[in-house]
């Protein structure tokens, strides 16, 4: 659904944008949690939060909505994908 189509080439992985295909109950629901993190965002001080905060003028509400489904679910692949816990003060390290 609002997932993101993954391609590969060279051994990279690379996750491009977001399609409509999938489950939509699924989808549903991550749009449907991506509302609540929208509107209560402005009252929380996580990382997530204060990022759809700072991204909701520049990019709108749909736009800002549907980036929180996209980061939703990436961070739920990766979580599955892992078997790792959720660590949202967690900050990823990028490469040089």
């Amino acid at each position: 659904g609002s997932v993101p189509k993954q391609a590969s080439s060279g051994g990279k992985t690379r996750l491009g944008h977001i399609t409509k295909q999938g489950n939509t109950y699924l989808r549903t629901l991550l749009f449907q949690g991506a509302r609540s993190a929208l509107t209560s965002a402005h009252r929380r001080t996580d990382r997530l939060s204060r990022w759809i905060v700072q991204l909701r003028p520049r990019a709108g509400w749909y736009r800002t909505l549907v980036a929180i489904v996209n980061k939703h679910a990436r961070i739920l692949w990766a979580i599955l994908a892992k078997g790792e816990r959720f660590d949202p003060s967690h900050t990823p390290i990028r490469p040089s």
